[in-house]
C-alpha cells in the first residue's frame, strides 16, 4: 500500500470502490438486495447449525452402545435427524431464491450501469475523445463490465456466505473446545499469510491487466479503422509487431496474475487438509489422555471431559472452516479484478461534463406586422433566442445568423497557442471562406463557433449574445455541419438523412436529398431510402456518403452552416451538382466554408487567408487576387496549400 501510495496509485483492494458498488446496488434495488442478503445469511447458518445436532447424535448412539435401550436413544436420534433435514430443505430454498434473485438484479444492475456510462459519455467534451483511444474506451463497456459482473454475481454472495459460515463455526467451535479451537487457529494464520503473499501478488498482475486489456483493444480498433492505409502502405508486418507488443506485455500480466491465483487454492487446500490431519491427531490424544476441555459449553453444563460427540463434530467443522477460508481465498481473484474494472468505470463515470453555463435557450418564433417576436411550439421556420433576465422578465431576439468573433486567442494545451488575435465577421447572409495550409487553424475557428473548445481569450457573439450565454444545445441546434470525415450510422438512408432532424417526414428528407443532388443515386441503391446501411455506409462510395451527410445538414435547415471541406471527397463532376444543391441550400444562410479546392470559394463574400493561426489576408476573390500575395499566389499554382 504504501509503495502504491508512492507512487501516486491506488491500492488493489480499495474499500472505497467496492462500498460505492453496494451503495449502488442497493439505491437500485432497496428491497431485493437486503432479501437476498438475508437469503444468503439464512443459507450460511443453515449449512452450518448441523454440527451441533451430529454431537447431539453421537451423543445418543454412545448412550446405547452402553444400555443397549434403542426405544429411548430412537427417541432422542429420529427427532434430530428430522429436525436435520428440515433445516436442509430450508437451506436449499434459500439458496435457490438468493441465485435466481442475484441473477435478476445482476443483469439488472449491468444494464443500469452501462446507461449511467453511456449517459455520462454523451455529456463528455470533445476534449475527452481526442485524448483517449476509442477502443480503451469499448473495454470499460466489454471487459470491465464483465469484472464487475463477476463481483456482484459470484463474488459478493461467497464473500457473505463465507463469513457467516466462518463466524457460525467458529462460535460453535468455542462452544464445544476453546483448545481445539486455538489449534485450528494457528493452522489459520498460516492459511493467511499465504493469502496476503499470494493473494497480493495476484491482484497487482490482475490490475496491470485489466490496463493492458485496455491497451490492446485501444490498438487493434485503431488498425481496423486503418485497414487500407495499412495495406496501402504495405505496414502489415510493422502492424502486426507493434501489436505484438502490446499483446505480450498483456500475456505476461495474465500469466503471472494466474500463475498466483491458480497456485494460491492447492497450497491453501493442502493446508487445509494438513490442519484436519493435525485436528484428528490432536483430538485422539486428548480422548487417550482425559484431558481437560475448556469450552463455552463446560462453563453452562459443567461437562469438561473430552468426549467422541465433541473430537467427530470437531472434525467436520474443521473441513467447513478450512474450505470456507479456501473460498475466500479464490473469490479474491474476482474481487481483485472486479475492483480494477470498477474503479475504470467509475473514473469514466467521475469525469467533469461539459460545462454549460448558458440560460439563453433558441424557441420557434412568430413574427406580427409590427416586428413583435412570440414564442410558439410550432415549427414556424423561423427561431428566436429566449433570454430570461434577473427581474423574471424575457426578451426575444430574432435568429439571423450574424456570427462575430472579435480578438479571439484559443490553445489545445496550454502555452501552446494556435489562434492568434483572430476576428471575424459574419453578417447575416454572408458566405465566409477560410483557406490555408493543414494546420492554420481553419477547423479550430468552427470548432469555437460550435463550442467544441472554449476560447482563452477574446469574445464570440451570435446575434449580439455571449456563446457563453447560449445553452450548448440550442446553439449546435441552429448551427449545420458537414464535416470532411463523415459519420453514417446502422440503419436505413433514410434514417440517416432523417438525423439532422428527428421529426422530419419522409417527403422532407427526399426533398433535402434532392437538394443534396443524392436523390439520383439513392433511388439506384437496390433498396431506395430503405437501404440499410451498416459499418459507417462500407457498401457505398466516399462521395456518396459526403451527399448523405449534405442532405442530413439540408433536412436540419439551419440559419448557419458550416462546411469543412465539405465536397473534398467529391469527383469534379459530381461537385458540379452538389454545388448547386449547396448554393440553394446557402440563399439567405450565413455560411462558413474550409476548402483546398479554391475554385469551390471564389463567390464567398469574403475569404480569409489564415498562416499558423493568423489572419493574413482578407477580402473577396477579385480584391485578393489584385493584392498578388498568399492568396493569389496559391490561386495561381504559385505554391500549395501544403
Amino acid at each position: 500500500m504504501a509503495k502504491n501510495a508512492k507512487k501516486g496509485g491506488r491500492p488493489p483492494m480499495d474499500f472505497g470502490v467496492l462500498k460505492r458498488v453496494l451503495k449502488l446496488l442497493f439505491s437500485y434495488y432497496p428491497v431485493l438486495a437486503p432479501l437476498t442478503v438475508f437469503c444468503i445469511l439464512f443459507s450460511a447458518v443453515t449449512s452450518a447449525i448441523p454440527s451441533l445436532f451430529l454431537q447431539q447424535v453421537i451423543n445418543a448412539i454412545e448412550k446405547y452402545q452402553l444400555t443397549k435401550d434403542w426405544a429411548t436413544a430412537s427417541g432422542e436420534v429420529i427427532p434430530k435427524v428430522v429436525l436435520l433435514a428440515c433445516f436442509y430443505v430450508l437451506s436449499m430454498i434459500s439458496i435457490t431464491v438468493y441465485t435466481q434473485l442475484m441473477a435478476y438484479m445482476t443483469q439488472g444492475f449491468l444494464c443500469k450501469m452501462r446507461r449511467s456510462m453511456f449517459d455520462t459519455m454523451q455529456s463528455l467534451p470533445i476534449s475527452y475523445f481526442d485524448r483517449n483511444k476509442h477502443g480503451d474506451i469499448m473495454s470499460y463497456y466489454t471487459n470491465d463490465i464483465d469484472t464487475l459482473r463477476q463481483l456482484v454475481s459470484q463474488a459478493f454472495p461467497s464473500l457473505i456466505q463465507a463469513t457467516a459460515i466462518l463466524t457460525t463455526v467458529f462460535f460453535i467451535m468455542l462452544y464445544n473446545s476453546i483448545w481445539m479451537t486455538l489449534v485450528l487457529l494457528c493452522g489459520v494464520v498460516a492459511m493467511v499469510f499465504v493469502v496476503k503473499k499470494v493473494g497480493g501478488g495476484s491482484a497487482k498482475y490482475f490490475i496491470r491487466q485489466q490496463q493492458a486489456m485496455g491497451r490492446a483493444e485501444g490498438f487493434a480498433q485503431e488498425m481496423m479503422n486503418g485497414q487500407k492505409v495499412i495495406k496501402s502502405f504495405c505496414h502489415e508486418k510493422e502492424a502486426t509487431a507493434d501489436f505484438d507488443k502490446i499483446n505480450e506485455a498483456l500475456c505476461e500480466d495474465s500469466t503471472r496474475a494466474h500463475a498466483y491465483a491458480n497456485c494460491m487454492g492447492p497450497i491453501i487446500g493442502n493446508i487445509g487438509n494438513i490442519l484436519y490431519a493435525v485436528m484428528a491427531t490432536v483430538g485422539g490424544l486428548f480422548l487417550i489422555s482425559g484431558a481437560y476441555n475448556l469450552s463455552l459449553r463446560g462453563i453452562f453444563t459443567g461437562q469438561a471431559v473430552f468426549t467422541l460427540g465433541i473430537v467427530v463434530p470437531f472434525l467436520n467443522m474443521t473441513k467447513q472452516f478450512t474450505g470456507n477460508v479456501n473460498t475466500l481465498s479464490q473469490q479474491m481473484n474476482s474481487i481483485v479484478m472486479g475492483i480494477a474494472g470498477a474503479r475504470r468505470i467509475f473514473d469514466l463515470m467521475d469525469q467533469a461534463p461539459e460545462d454549460d453555463e448558458g440560460y439563453v435557450t433558441l424557441v420557434n418564433a412568430e413574427v406580427d406586422a409590427k416586428g413583435n417576436i412570440t414564442e410558439t411550439d410550432k415549427r414556424t421556420g423561423k427561431w428566436a433566442w429566449k433570454h430570461p433576465h434577473g427581474d423574471g422578465s424575457l426578451t426575444y431576439t430574432l435568429l439571423r445568423g450574424d456570427v462575430r468573433l472579435t480578438e479571439v486567442d484559443f490553445a489545445y494545451v496550454e502555452g501552446k497557442t494556435v489562434l492568434h488575435d483572430v476576428s471575424v465577421y459574419a453578417e447575416p447572409g454572408q458566405k465566409v471562406a477560410f483557406v490555408g495550409a493543414t494546420g492554420a487553424g481553419k477547423t479550430t475557428i468552427t470548432n469555437l463557433i460550435n463550442r467544441f473548445y472554449d476560447i482563452a481569450d477574446g469574445k464570440i457573439r451570435y446575434d449580439g449574445i455571449n456563446v457563453n450565454k447560449i445553452k450548448k444545445a440550442d446553439l449546435r441546434r441552429s448551427l449545420g455541419i458537414v464535416l470532411q470525415e463523415t459519420n453514417l450510422f446502422t440503419g436505413t438512408v433514410m434514417d440517416n438523412i432523417r438525423y439532422g432532424r428527428l421529426d422530419a417526414t419522409d417527403e422532407e428528407c427526399i426533398a433535402a436529398a434532392r437538394l443534396a443532388g443524392a436523390d439520383d443515386f439513392i433511388t439506384r441503391l437496390p433498396g431506395g431510402y430503405d437501404t440499410e446501411l451498416a459499418n459507417n455506409g462500407a457498401n457505398l462510395s466516399q462521395g456518396q456518403r459526403q451527399l448523405i451527410a449534405i442532405a442530413r445538414a439540408a433536412v436540419a435547415d439551419p440559419p448557419v452552416m458550416i462546411l469543412d471541406e465539405a465536397t473534398s471527397s467529391i469527383d469534379t463532376r459530381t461537385e458540379a451538382i452538389v454545388q448547386r444543391g449547396m448554393d440553394k441550400l446557402m440563399e439567405g444562410r450565413t455560411v462558413f466554408v474550409i476548402a483546398h479546392r479554391l475554385s469551390t470559394v471564389r463567390n464567398s463574400d469574403v475569404i480569409m487567408v489564415l498562416d499558423h493561426g493568423r489572419i493574413i489576408e482578407r477580402g473577396n476573390h477579385e480584391k485578393l487576387i489584385e493584392e498578388r500575395g498568399t492568396y493569389y499566389k496559391l490561386y495561381t499554382g504559385a505554391f500549395e496549400l501544403e
